[in-house]
């Protein structure tokens, strides 16, 4: 399936919103210290028809899934560090090794090369937000890295407005590609994966992360987390958000629940349960998500539940008058 025809589309972020170009300047993603500042051959270039050059879907994929080998490629040449290998602090709690640099290092030269003329939005080097651009996460779990702990993912997705597309999720040490788009379906190493099915939110079990760089959130991640507990068999937190949505469309785990992740973080997984039939949405049932890092995501008869746990009860109460009226 192609994209849809070349016209004017929203804006990831409206004027005024962090993210929206400034007087004069590039349209820069304030949420990495270093936005802005890339190479022009990463921007679109002028005269460029996106859509008329991107081709199918299916070969946008394919794209996608080699510039993602090229990023595991450096990964498993560098190899798993030992724990306290050497880390630069870049925010709160929040790391950059040589090695996720040299993958999206290698990942942008793939898309570079093959795409030039979709804008890129990748974790460490920034860039522009766009209405059809790539979101590129190099090493996703980069404190599981610096532990030697091998749940580390390497995530290129594509996202058209506020539609995640398509997406490529890597686990280069677990042996792992998931691969998946809007009327592709769903593959785990080159193998079709059948669609997501309704699932018992008493046997389920839901994959999440913990708020650790937004301490002002935490309480309110704790409520849904605690009627999580509640709600279904079990939680995992393995620690690194794109093979948390991965195993979510593949339906090893059957959601998935976090707040305030990066657009890099989320795009590509999200493609991912979409394409398997499952549903994602922000904490309110929106589709902002993309901009917020706020996602919920799951199978039938989950992602309905995740979204009654994570509404405030105020909310709630009023929406359930407005049914009964």
């Amino acid at each position: 399936m192609g994209l849809r025809g070349h016209h004017p589309g929203p804006r990831a972020r409206r004027a005024g919103e962090r993210g929206d170009r400034a007087p004069g300047g590039a349209g820069r993603d304030p949420q990495h210290q270093h936005h802005g500042r890339l190479p022009a051959v990463l921007r679109p270039r002028p005269g460029v028809d996106v859509r008329s050059r991107a081709g199918s879907l299916n070969e946008l994929l394919e794209v996608a899934l080699r510039a993602a080998r090229a990023g595991a490629k450096v990964l498993l040449e560098t190899g798993l560090p030992h724990p306290g290998g050497p880390a630069e602090l870049k925010g709160r709690h929040d790391y950059v090794t040589d090695a996720d640099r040299a993958s999206e290092a290698a990942i942008l030269a793939v898309l570079a090369r093959e795409m030039p003329g979709i804008p890129v939005l990748a974790e460490e080097g920034g860039g522009d937000r766009a209405d059809l651009m790539w979101a590129v996460d190099p090493l996703d779990g980069t404190t599981n890295f610096t532990r030697g702990f091998p749940v580390v993912g390497v995530s290129v997705g594509l996202l058209e407005g506020r539609l995640p597309r398509l997406g490529v999720v890597l686990g280069p040490f677990l042996g792992l590609e998931f691969a998946g788009g809007h009327g592709l379906g769903l593959s785990r190493n080159g193998e079709p994966l059948p669609p997501l099915r309704r699932r018992d939110p008493n046997s389920a079990v839901v994959a999440t992360g913990f708020p650790f760089r937004n301490p002002e959130r935490r309480e309110a991640y704790q409520a849904v987390l605690e009627r999580a507990l509640a709600a279904f068999e079990d939680l995992r937190r393995p620690g690194a958000a794109a093979l948390d949505l991965a195993w979510t469309a593949a339906g090893t785990f059957d959601g998935f629940f976090e707040l305030g992740l990066g657009t890099w973080d989320v795009v590509a997984g999200a493609a991912l349960v979409s394409a398997a039939g499952g549903t994602v949405t922000d904490w309110e049932g929106g589709d902002g998500w993309p901009l917020s890092g706020d996602i919920l995501a799951g199978a039938p008869g989950i992602q309905e539940v995740l979204l009654e746990l994570a509404t405030p009860p105020k909310r709630a109460r009023a929406n359930q008058l407005g049914s009964n009226a």
